[in-house]
């Protein structure tokens, strides 16, 4: 764990799944994580899924040379959109390169499924997208060196408290956890 304040980027995008999104924000943010939102079109704002509009910190433009300890990709249906964007594919690649952690949930794993991040390593993803991992698993949330995938949104919670146990450890992860009462399958 690193003797300073982790940091993490959530990169969003148009059509979203918000929950997906909002929950890693709200949790690593009671652990005190420093996180930054990042939006892939530029705008400060982006529209999720189910009509939500919400702010972006920045756009990936601006932090893609940036360092983070923890680079997160939510799922949702616009999640194709980040398939082709050359700053996520560099900020995504240089994270795995650099075996930093590395999240993603829903139908997100794609995303690292493309870029090659998955070869060899055992991934979990919402079904609609399963055949496009290496190394399919059906558990929630999945662990795999330093990468972290989860199923979708019935299982943001249980996401976001593993990304905080491997930022910041167990006993804060199970703090939270029961602070929200939450009944995690994690510990």
């Amino acid at each position: 764990m690193p003797a300073t304040t982790p940091t993490a980027l959530v990169i969003v995008f148009d059509g979203i799944e918000e929950i997906e999104a909002l929950t890693p924000v709200d949790i690593l943010r009671r652990a005190e994580i420093k996180v930054t939102v990042a939006s892939v079109n530029g705008l400060p704002t982006v529209t999720g899924r189910n009509q939500i509009t919400f702010a972006a910190d920045t756009s990936i433009t601006r932090v893609a040379e940036d360092s983070f300890d923890l680079v997160i990709l939510p799922g949702g249906p616009g999640v194709l959109e980040l398939l082709e964007n050359q700053a996520v594919s560099h900020i995504l690649v240089a994270q795995d390169k650099a075996q930093k952690e590395l999240a993603a949930i829903c139908a997100a794993p794609k995303v690292l499924a493309n870029h090659g991040i998955l070869n060899s390593r055992k991934a979990t993803s919402h079904s609609s997208v399963r055949d496009a991992l290496p190394r399919p698993s059906d558990d929630p949330v999945v662990i795999d060196s330093h990468i972290t995938t989860s199923q979708g949104l019935g299982t943001a919670v249980d996401f976001s408290l593993t990304l905080v146990k491997k930022l910041k450890g167990e006993a804060l992860a199970q703090k939270i956890a029961e602070s929200i009462h939450h009944s995690s399958r994690i510990f």
